[in-house]
C-alpha cells in the first residue's frame, strides 16, 4: 500500500554510516500533516487520501477552503496533495500523518519542482550534440534540422532553446537513511528536486 508525507527541502548535508562510509543526504522537514478528505471510488470515482502541510493565515483562504478544512477540525493549509493507492482504513479525517510512517532503509520517490534556470540553449536543455568546432564549420551550438521543407511550418513538439527548469519532477528509488521523529526531519539520500524551501512529495516507491 502506498503511504506518503508533503514536506520541506531544507538543504542537503552527508551523515556517517556505521561502516564509516560517507553519504550525502537532503534533509526534508515533514511538520505533522492533517488529514483533510477520504477519496472512495462511490463518492469521487478513485480511491485516495487527501494531505495537508503547514498552516496559514486566514486571511489568505476563502470560504469553500475554510468550510472544507473544518471538517478535519483543522486551520487552512498551504500545500494540500492526494496520495493514491493508501489504505483507507488505516486514515481518519483529522488524524495527523508523521515522519513516523516510514523506516531508515525504505525506499521512496520524491516529487518537486525543479530549479529555475533561465533561457538556455538546445545542447544544456536537451542533451544534443554540437557541431564540429572547426573554424570553417560555422555551426557550433545551433539546433538542428526545422524539418522538411513541405508543410512549411516546425512540427509541435521540435526540441528547440527555451526556458529550462521550473517543471514538476520525481525522482525514483532514494533510500531514507535517518528518521527523526523529535524534530520531524527525514535524512533522504541523494538529492531531490527543487530549491531550499522548496515543497516536496514523498511517496513510498512504485518501482521498489
Amino acid at each position: 500500500m502506498t503511504k506518503g508525507i508533503l514536506g520541506r527541502k531544507i538543504g542537503m548535508t552527508q551523515v556517517f554510516a556505521e561502516n564509516g562510509d560517507l553519504i550525502p543526504v537532503t534533509v526534508v522537514e515533514a511538520a505533522p500533516n492533517v488529514v483533510l478528505q477520504k477519496k472512495s471510488v462511490d463518492t469521487d470515482g478513485y480511491e485516495a487520501i487527501q494531505l495537508g502541510f503547514e498552516d496559514k493565515r486566514d486571511k489568505l483562504s476563502n470560504k469553500p477552503e475554510k468550510g472544507h478544512v473544518a471538517k478535519a477540525n483543522t486551520a487552512p493549509k498551504r500545500f494540500v496533495r492526494e496520495f493514491r493507492g493508501a489504505d483507507l482504513g488505516q486514515y481518519e479525517v483529522g488524524q495527523e500523518v508523521k515522519v513516523d510512517i516510514f523506516a531508515e532503509g525504505e525506499t521512496v520517490d520524491v516529487t518537486g519542482i525543479s530549479k529555475g534556470k533561465g533561457f538556455q540553449g538546445a545542447i544544456k536543455r536537451h542533451g544534443q550534440s554540437r557541431g564540429p568546432m572547426a573554424h570553417g564549420s560555422r555551426y557550433h551550438r545551433r539546433p538542428g534540422s526545422m524539418g522538411p521543407v513541405a508543410p512549411n511550418r516546425v512540427f509541435k513538439g521540435k526540441l528547440l532553446p527555451g526556458r529550462m527548469g521550473g517543471e514538476q519532477i520525481t525522482v525514483q528509488n532514494l533510500e531514507i537513511v535517518k528518521v527523526d521523529a523529535e524534530r520531524n526531519l527525514l535524512l533522504i539520500k541523494g538529492n531531490v528536486p527543487g530549491a531550499r524551501k522548496a515543497l516536496v512529495k514523498i511517496k513510498s516507491a512504485v518501482k521498489a
